[in-house]
């Protein structure tokens, strides 16, 4: 995927649309870390088109750990000097020429196959990486932090649970294999509040619910909807590995993406805001036929393959209801159907 493909360049353009203050971002610099990931990447791509379609000169640095990887999304922007690339680890301190005003951190992975083999990686990113992004925006009176956060900061609800709004949080067992993942993202948070309070370095997190789109990692993710997608790209059965009863709400990435910037632009400095589509969630046995039903040319099915035990690396808590009120009180909804999000996913592998 690049910034020229059609599905992306249609995106940007809906993403325009947004009732948002983004003329704060005129002749500013911005950081983005983790640039490479899907989200971070449409960031990325948004903040060029600004650039393109309304002459913003926003200063653009983009910090990934893979070279080969980050040009391969960014090629369209190698000769252009708004565009900066800088090539390191989140978790060796940060410097920069140019203070950013702003600084979008995203580093960090969510990949079932990480948890799996990396636990201690994505955990220093979580922190480690954390703490140096904090630093430097310490250090550069940075106007705004917006950290991505996630959805599983939430643990797991007590019974009865309908819904869960910014401020209501269930258990986490420390010593669960893939706890790395949630306890990290719970205590990058802490780290953001803390220098809030300390340093006065405002940010707002956003807690990102089950989000899929152009750029999603389809190669040995591991997370279900990645899953599903790589199969339909790659003319092959959608394989379960268990009843699918699973319910879950996924949330196409240009109204991810609009949450992040609502969060960004308007969210109120130490405040954490959900994002997730909660107006179709369905159990993912239904995704998968409704993806193989979309493509019926290809002749695909949907097969199930249920092991004895399922993975460590795999989430096992129940789904509780986002509540989204708080970004929707500021002017975000979710727009994109799933099976519009979804014929738009596949067709810009293709």
């Amino acid at each position: 995927m690049d910034y020229q493909n059609q599905i992306v360049r249609e995106d940007m353009c809906e993403l325009a649309k947004e009732h948002l203050p983004f003329e704060k971002l005129k002749g500013s610099s911005v950081l983005v870390t983790g640039a490479s990931g899907m989200l971070a990447t449409y960031m990325v791509y948004f903040f060029m088109y600004l650039n393109e379609t309304r002459k913003y000169d926003i200063n653009v640095t983009a910090l990934v750990r893979n070279e080969k990887k980050a040009w391969e999304k960014f090629e369209d922007f190698r000769d252009m000097p708004y565009f900066h690339l800088k090539v390191q680890d989140v978790c060796t301190p940060i410097t920069m020429e140019e203070k950013p005003e702003y600084i979008i951190h995203a580093a960090g992975n969510a990949s079932p196959h990480f948890i799996l083999h990396d636990p201690v990686g994505i955990i220093a990113a979580n922190t480690t990486g954390t703490v140096n992004v904090l630093e430097l925006a310490r250090k550069s009176g940075t106007k705004k932090v917006l950290y991505t956060s996630t959805r599983e900061v939430y643990g797991k609800m007590p019974d009865g649970t309908e819904e869960i709004h910014e401020e209501t949080f269930g258990s986490l067992d420390p010593m669960e294999f893939r706890a790395c993942y949630p306890e990290s993202k719970r205590m990058a948070e802490t780290i953001c509040q803390s220098y809030y309070h300390q340093y006065q370095v405002p940010f707002t997190a956003v807690r990102i619910a089950h989000s899929y789109g152009p750029g999603m990692t389809i190669n040995n993710d591991g997370r279900v909807m990645a899953d599903f997608i790589s199969d339909i790209v790659n003319n092959r059965d959608i394989v379960l590995k268990s009843t699918g009863d699973a319910e879950r709400a996924f949330c196409y990435i240009t109204d991810a993406v609009a949450g992040m910037l609502f969060a960004l632009l308007d969210g109120e400095a130490g405040e954490a805001y959900n994002i997730a589509n909660e107006t179709e969630p369905l159990p993912i046995r239904e995704v998968a036929g409704m993806l193989t039903g979309l493509f019926p040319e290809r002749g695909r099915k949907v097969v199930f393959d249920i092991p004895e035990t399922m993975s460590a690396g795999y989430s096992k808590m129940g789904r509780t209801r986002l509540n989204t009120e708080k970004l929707e009180k500021m002017g975000w909804t979710c727009k994109v159907p799933l099976k519009e999000g979804l014929k738009r996913t596949v067709k810009s592998f293709e």
